[in-house]
């Protein structure tokens, strides 16, 4: 069974966590109540756990404080955040741990337990793709991270690890986990001392989709040590048509040197949201960005849905998150700093509006759990596009100032919107002025017959990639577009996003 320890210092949630979920139906042992982090970290000492939960604002040491003190030792343990607040400037703080869920108080049952379903079958699925490497990986990650005291002479004995030129860098490399498709990493380093023989490349294994090239010479050029490394990167990329994002360090001259170099690759990491994978990066990249915040404009938002303006609400998310944030060179902590900014404000005008969650519409966790799994920007832009197309969509149908007329034309394209149906026909069949009828729908549903018509298509289209695996191609033609082309152009104006990326989300 996967053990479980649950910090929280009052003691009347402490315990009620405690009773409310049937650990043994999930395969799971509360083996730890702690009542602060300075407590938990105690406990472990005698016992480790598998699953940490924990309330973020404690006395002594926090949630986070405790947190982050654990992650920086171990890669597996799972985080489940507990907090009364509703201020996700602790969420930010959050999103380099890895927490598998943030969960507001009052707790709800039903969500507690499935989160922690989810989290079993995470810590299953971890175990089984790591166990034949995972106590040389501890070892590596734990002397890369400078905590090996005892036994490192032996350790780099048993790896072969060396420093015997005078100029070394060292390229840390993440391959993107949606391309993985099974290949293990071994292959892909041993394919790298075959191919770069030349260059004397060693690489070391310390995650499940993250290794090591160390790259040394004897008169080190920097440029040309990065060169080598892109081609390395290139090369990985087109063999196993894979996709990576690599942090490159500065250069360092003995073995001593190594953790720094590791430690440095791993805090540039945070710039992958920015860059985006299939990049390479050193600290030239980030020298220079500042943590200034991007304003939001939320009157501009309120307008651009209440006038239901699917294009100009596109081209304000894309400037945001793209054209913005590159012509201010922000930090990637300021990235996450506006979407949470944008994730508040949508909930406000849910909210305002009295929208309902049983929609399509996400709540603030979810749209938060989405944002700690989104790769870069691309990603980020396509999850509140489609969040904000939803919103528009759901006062687009509480809307009851229909007149009978438009009520009955709404009602029909909900049965026929597959078929080449357009305004004449429909007023034939109403004995109405077609350019009359025209303009009533615009007034009365905000855009005109022919845009709504192709939002409702790419609506059903948007669900179809969602929740079927149905091939592209073939939910084209379901949603009544004979031409695949015609589709993926119209899709991508009112979500932003392509169908096959909007699939890629789906299969994270």
């Amino acid at each position: 069974m996967y053990k479980v320890l649950i910090a929280e210092d009052e003691d009347i949630i402490l315990a009620g966590i405690n009773k409310i979920i049937d650990w043994d139906e999930l395969g799971l042992e509360v083996v730890w109540l702690a009542h602060n982090g300075q407590e938990a970290l105690s406990m472990l000492e005698k016992e480790a756990v598998d699953i940490i939960i924990t309330d973020i604002n404690m006395p002594v040491m926090s949630g986070l404080e405790f947190l982050s003190q654990i992650r920086s030792e171990n890669k597996r343990t799972r985080f489940i955040i507990l907090s009364g607040y509703d201020d996700f400037t602790y969420a930010q703080k959050a999103i380099p741990l890895s927490v598998e869920n943030y969960i507001l108080k009052p707790i709800n049952e039903e969500k507690l337990h499935d989160v922690l379903n989810q989290t079993v079958h995470k810590l299953i699925t971890i175990d089984n793709e790591s166990k034949y490497t995972i106590a040389s990986q501890q070892k590596l990650l734990k002397f890369l991270s400078g905590q090996m005291k005892e036994g490192k002479d032996t350790f780099i004995k048993e790896t072969g690890l060396r420093i015997d030129k005078p100029f070394a860098i060292v390229a840390n490399v993440k391959l993107k986990p949606r391309d993985r498709n099974g290949k293990e990493l071994d292959g892909i380093t041993s394919f790298i001392g075959k191919k770069f023989i030349e260059l004397d490349l060693q690489t070391l294994i310390y995650d499940k989709d993250e290794f090591l090239i160390i790259f040394q010479s004897n008169q080190m050029d920097y440029n040309y040590a990065r060169d080598r490394m892109e081609e390395v990167q290139s090369q990985i990329e087109a063999f196993y048509e894979i996709t990576t994002f690599i942090t490159i360090s500065s250069i360092f001259h003995d073995l001593d040197g190594i953790c720094g170099a590791f430690q440095e690759t791993k805090k540039l990491q945070k710039y992958l949201i920015i860059a985006g994978y299939g990049n390479s990066i050193d600290k030239r990249y980030c020298s220079g960005r500042k943590s200034t915040e991007i304003s939001l404009d939320e009157s501009l938002i309120d307008k651009l849905i209440l006038a239901k303006d699917r294009t100009g609400i596109s081209k304000y998310i894309d400037d945001l998150f793209r054209n913005h944030i590159e012509k201010e060179k922000i930090t990637s902590d300021a990235v996450y700093h506006l979407a949470i900014k944008l994730a508040l404000s949508l909930q406000r005008v849910v909210r305002e509006f009295k929208l309902s969650y049983d929609n399509n519409i996400k709540n603030l966790v979810e749209v938060i759990e989405e944002l700690f799994k989104a790769d870069d920007l691309s990603d980020i832009k396509s999850i509140f596009l489609i969040e904000i197309m939803e919103i528009i969509d759901c006062i687009n149908i509480g809307d009851s100032q229909y007149t009978p007329v438009v009520r009955q034309i709404l009602s029909d394209l909900e049965e026929c919107y597959k078929e080449d149906i357009n305004l004449k026909v429909l007023a034939q069949k109403y004995c109405m002025n077609t350019s009359y009828l025209g303009q009533i729908f615009q007034k009365e549903v905000g855009v005109p017959f022919s845009q709504y018509l192709t939002n409702m298509k790419n609506s059903k289209a948007k669900d179809l990639i969602l929740n079927t695996n149905l091939k592209i191609n073939d939910i084209a033609k379901e949603v009544g577009y004979p031409d695949v082309s015609y589709f993926y152009r119209k899709f991508k104006q009112c979500y932003g996003t392509s169908p096959a990326s909007l699939r890629e989300l789906k299969q994270y």
